[in-house]
């Protein structure tokens, strides 16, 4: 059976209050009671003691004290008796008590001298009544006593009437507390509520979702994590819309590589098939394939480093390594390259500057860069730049080329950049994965590449080695 979260908070409060009500109100009955009755026997014990002293004092007249006091304390509802050792009455009011009886125990404390004090007698004087029994000892002799009596009617009606107003008090508390608990427990089960809401809308795939939270107790602190929670949920799923949207683009992309070359095989194979290319244009039809076929192996291989690097797949082998060394094998590869686009290749390096890094990851990286540069550049200059700084190595690729716009120098890492820009007629780059693959390898060496770059001005590649 389904009971409401409301039902039970309002069962377990209610629960809860009527068990500490009653038993404090069974508590203060108790000892309301116990105090009203001791008061009693003190007073009765008081002026006992004080009904004795007279008597001492007033030798054979004692009666006369006796019947004062009598009447004083009738007046306080209050019987006095007076027994010699023997246990008979010697005065009483109007002889309403010839003789007493008192129990073993009784006799012998009063033997002793001691009072004996009775807060509710119910058998002995026809009535329920305190009593107090104080002897009157002579030379540590027994001769008598006194018994004051005081019928306990009044106490309890007194008692009966506290009680009553107790009662009153603790209904009123009682609904009080009701009324309190019924609003706080609507509140949480009302914030609880929110969060379930929260939790449907989230559940239906919509991650624009807020509760107000506080740090004021634990539901608080769950509204807190479950909007830190939605957070990421939205984080990861705008990083899938994206990964997905980067995946479909990149099959684009690759469908578009891959068609260009393969269109041009495909037509010069037709065309030399059908015999509608002359013999004089058969050898740049050949040249054409094989360079068309590189071109896709090129591509290729490109996309399965790229996805090596990226998933971990390589190991490096960190070595000192010279930079003016690698400079010069960049340049004397490149610099063929370099000439054709009517472009220098400057090296600038100390013979004693030294990178930690892989060197065929090194090369890799630089020709990419430095290729980069050759392709966006002609007629001007190419700097490579490379010096040791404390922990550090600082190298440096510097070209006077086409420069980038600054809106763009974050998407050139991304895969098939350049294929984007030849898309819009440009004329340089080529399958765009360089870029990406030197990030990556930037990163496996722990290190750190930036690019500054303006408009018709020229770029600037920056790579930090930690050494």
């Amino acid at each position: 059976m389904k009971i409401k979260y409301l039902y039970q908070l309002l069962l377990s409060h209610i629960s809860v209050l009527i068990i500490a009500f009653l038993v404090l109100s069974l508590l203060f009955s108790y000892y309301v009671e116990n105090l009203v009755y001791e008061n009693k026997v003190d007073e009765l014990t008081s002026y006992g003691e004080q009904i004795l002293t007279d008597l001492d004092q007033s030798g054979p007249r004692r009666f006369l004290p006796l019947n004062e006091y009598s009447k004083l304390l009738q007046a306080r509802n209050i019987d006095l008796i007076t027994f010699n050792e023997k246990g008979v009455v010697s005065f009483s009011r109007n002889g309403l008590y010839p003789r007493i009886q008192l129990k073993e125990e009784e006799w012998n404390l009063i033997s002793e001298g001691k009072s004996v004090s009775i807060k509710q007698d119910l058998g002995r004087f026809n009535q329920a009544v305190s009593l107090v029994i104080i002897p009157r000892m002579i030379n540590e002799q027994l001769t008598g006593g006194l018994i004051l009596i005081s019928p306990i009617s009044g106490t309890r009606e007194m008692l009966s009437q506290i009680n009553q107003y107790l009662l009153y008090i603790v209904i009123i508390s009682l609904s009080i507390s009701l009324l309190v608990s019924i609003v706080l427990s609507k509140l949480h089960v009302k914030r609880i509520q929110r969060i379930r809401d929260a939790t449907s809308v989230v559940a239906a795939g919509d991650y624009d979702v807020h509760i107000p939270s506080s740090n004021f107790d634990e539901i608080g602190d769950l509204a807190d994590d479950f909007n830190k929670m939605v957070g990421k949920l939205k984080e990861s799923k705008d990083e899938i819309d994206r990964l997905e949207s980067r995946r479909r683009q990149f099959m684009a992309d690759v469908s578009h590589e891959l068609r260009t070359p393969l269109t041009t095989i495909r037509g010069v194979i037709e065309g030399m098939k059908s015999d509608m290319i002359p013999e004089d244009q058969k050898e740049k039809g050949f040249q054409l394939v094989t360079q068309e076929t590189r071109r896709l192996i090129r591509l290729v291989n490109e996309n399965l480093d790229y996805e090596r690097i990226r998933s971990n797949q390589i190991t490096l082998t960190k070595i000192p390594i010279a930079i003016s060394e690698v400079f010069e094998v960049i340049q004397e590869q490149l610099e063929s390259q370099a000439e054709k686009k009517g472009n220098v290749i400057v090296v600038e390096s100390n013979v004693e500057d030294k990178v930690l890094a892989d060197y065929d990851r090194l090369i890799q990286i630089l020709i990419n860069i430095t290729k980069n540069s050759i392709q966006f550049t002609k007629d001007g200059t190419i700097w490579l730049r490379g010096k040791q700084a404390g922990t550090e190595t600082i190298i440096e690729i510097e070209d006077t080329g086409i420069g980038i716009d600054p809106k763009e120098v974050e998407s050139i890492w991304r895969r098939f950049y350049k294929a984007d820009i030849s898309r819009a007629n440009n004329p340089y780059g080529e399958s765009g994965l360089g870029l990406s693959i030197v990030k990556q390898l930037v990163h496996l060496h722990k290190g750190t590449i930036e690019v500054q770059s303006e408009e018709g001005k020229g770029t600037k590649f920056i790579i930090i080695f930690p050494f």
